[in-house]
């Protein structure tokens, strides 16, 4: 969530230092700000506003710099106000920005308050910039190296000290960081999208990482202190900023893309293969005897709906965990499962810290579903499948879920094919669905003027019910997710058949209730529990297939989809609850492709 960005050149670098920061304002922020080495002095400049304040702030001060550092804050110590924002300095001689949390700050904290040193902020990052000092004799790279062998926790650093201009430091453990090289300068960030338009020359560094950047080149230290060398690769980014074209935000407009997303991320694909996931010869998917998918968020709806879709077409069992919490509990582990990891950015620092945990179970078999490819889950899978969602900007995730089930869906075909639980004619069938599933997007997304006037009415609550059952019940659980990151009304979703069980103590003429009631076999079941919402009084919204023989009358408004669509019918019902998520908080007047407090990439504990 946070973003880096710091470079050593002969030429003013603040102009560099901003648009790197505002490539990475997508992934949300509450501060901003700039540390620079100028005519022998740190000078800083810091705002609570956007990147474009941070920008005019600098301009009014007439800065030029050739060596600094900038960093957009996503809060977790301390509140997002001024002397909480990045950079942080010590004494005037060190400064530093940081992504990730300090675990054993308060220790760390006692120590230095003991050696005279006294804390402005409420960061956990200040500590790192005291310690560095209190260790600083003249090299700024030792002194960073014994800094991080005493911080616990996750971080991605950079930093910049009075005495050495033309050189910034960076080390990572469990947050991403990646050196950009130029001709005569070189850069640090923290995501290559920050570097675009300046350097395609990209070094991603390891785990434990120490590196150097100076005009002349970088030079990296292993978590062992050996020097290393990290490949140079060249890497082609979403440099040129997004336009919203006729759309008024970028939400809308990545829901509008999602034909386009579906059809890139099929393009090309002939037939139903393990080479689809860097497999050519299926000979480690086939040693899955089970599937073990860790994901957070939107991507663990995903992987709930993939259970049904692999479980019933592969007959592999399948578990599915919300990464942070699998870390934390005693699993069993099974050598024999595939374990997926799911991610929008591929740098959620959960779902990272998830897959190491169960590679050191022993669980080796392991493949990335996401939407980076250069990101740090595509490198540390053996296997992969690239989505083509292009770079999704809002923070609520669009365009990036339904292409992740489509993924996992050709995922479950494959683990189908290979156990030989699909038929070269229930192949083509699928493939021709998925084939379909554009224009069927598109239809679907017709239904924008209904789903409007759904969103006047839904914006005057303050709480909703949203119900589903089987393949559809994750999709209530997206809905429920989207209008309240969005719209801040309080929703929650159940599977329909619980209803009885507990949440019908909620339900009035005032609790609008969602129904997602596709024609399958669940439908007459999904009928009696909207019956139980009627007999309370509760108003009903129903997104119901053309074949179900469901009508609107008085507490039931109904939206019906122009087909039924099988096993992919999540992919076509999740859309009219993204409509209506943006449309209510556009109604309310919310902040929608930035809610409040939420980050576009999780990249802290």
């Amino acid at each position: 969530m946070c973003g880096i960005v710091g470079s050593a050149a002969k030429r003013d670098i603040l102009p560099v230092l901003i648009e790197g920061l505002r490539r990475l304002e997508y992934r949300g922020y509450d501060s901003c700000g700039v540390a620079a080495l100028v005519s022998g002095r740190l000078e800083r400049v810091r705002s609570t506003s956007r990147v474009s304040d941070l920008s005019t702030r600098i301009g009014k001060k007439h800065l030029a710099a050739e060596t600094g550092i900038a960093h957009t804050r996503w809060a977790t110590h301390g509140a997002p106000v001024t002397r909480n924002a990045h950079p942080i300095f010590s004494h005037g001689e060190i400064a530093l920005v940081h992504n990730g949390i300090i675990e054993n700050h308060d220790e760390l904290r006692v120590e230095l308050k003991a050696k005279g040193y006294a804390f402005e902020t409420q960061t956990d990052t200040e500590v790192i910039a005291h310690l560095v000092h209190s260790l600083y004799a003249g090299s700024l790279l030792d002194a960073v190296r014994s800094a991080v062998r005493q911080l616990a926790g996750a971080y991605a650093i950079a930093v910049v000290a009075r005495g050495e201009p033309h050189r910034v430091v960076g080390a990572r453990a469990g947050s991403p960081l990646v050196v950009g090289v130029g001709d005569n300068e070189n850069f640090l960030a923290s995501d290559a999208l920050a570097l675009a338009g300046t350097t395609a020359r990209i070094a991603y560094l390891e785990e434990g990482d120490v590196a150097e950047i100076g005009l002349d080149g970088f030079r990296v230290l292993d978590a062992a202190g050996r020097d290393v060398k990290r490949t140079v690769k060249t890497v082609q980014t979403a440099g040129e900023a997004a336009a919203l074209g006729p759309y008024r935000h970028f939400m809308q407009k990545e829901i509008f893309e999602q034909p386009r997303a579906v059809a890139d991320t099929l393009e090309g694909i002939e037939g139903v293969s393990a080479a689809l996931f860097r497999d050519p010869k299926g000979n480690r998917l086939r040693q899955a005897k089970s599937v073990l998918i860790l994901a957070c968020g939107t991507s663990y709806y995903s992987g709930l709906v993939a259970k049904h879709w692999i479980e019933s077409l592969a007959r592999l069992p399948t578990q599915v965990e919300i990464a942070s919490e699998y870390r934390y509990r005693e699993s069993i582990p099974n050598r024999d499962a595939l374990v997926v990891v799911v991610s929008q950015s591929g740098e959620t620092a959960d779902t990272l810290a998830a897959l190491k945990h169960a590679r050191s179970l022993g669980q080796n078999l392991t493949l990335a579903i996401c939407n980076v490819a250069s990101s740090a889950m595509m490198r540390e899978t053996r296997l992969k499948f690239l989505t083509h969602a292009g770079v999704e900007i809002g923070v609520a995730s669009t365009k990036a879920f339904t292409t992740q089930l489509v993924a996992l869906f050709l995922l479950a075909l494959t683990l189908a094919k290979l156990g030989k639980k699909l038929s070269g004619k229930e192949e083509q069938k699928h493939l021709r669905s998925l084939r379909h599933l554009p224009k069927a997007l598109a239809a679907a997304l017709a239904l924008e003027p209904q789903l409007i006037s759904w969103a006047g009415r839904f914006a005057k609550k303050e709480h909703a019910l949203f119900l589903g059952r089987g393949l559809h019940y994750p999709i209530a659980l997206e809905g429920a997710l989207k209008l309240k990151e969005i719209s801040y009304i309080h929703a929650e979703a159940y599977p329909a058949g619980e209803l009885k069980h507990g949440p019908l103590a909620l339900v009035t003429a005032a609790m609008p209730v969602v129904t997602v009631a596709p024609n399958d076999a669940l439908l007459e079941k999904l009928k009696s529990n909207m019956q139980e919402v009627r007999a309370r009084g509760g108003e009903l919204y129903v997104l119901a297939d053309a074949d179900t023989r469901i009508a609107a009358s008085e507490g039931v408004n109904l939206v019906r989809l122009p087909e039924h669509y099988g096993l992919l019918s999540p992919i076509l019902h999740v859309v009219p609850l993204q409509l209506l998520a943006y449309h209510t908080a556009l109604a309310r007047g919310s902040d929608v492709d930035k809610p409040r407090n939420l980050a576009k990439s999780v990249t802290v504990e």
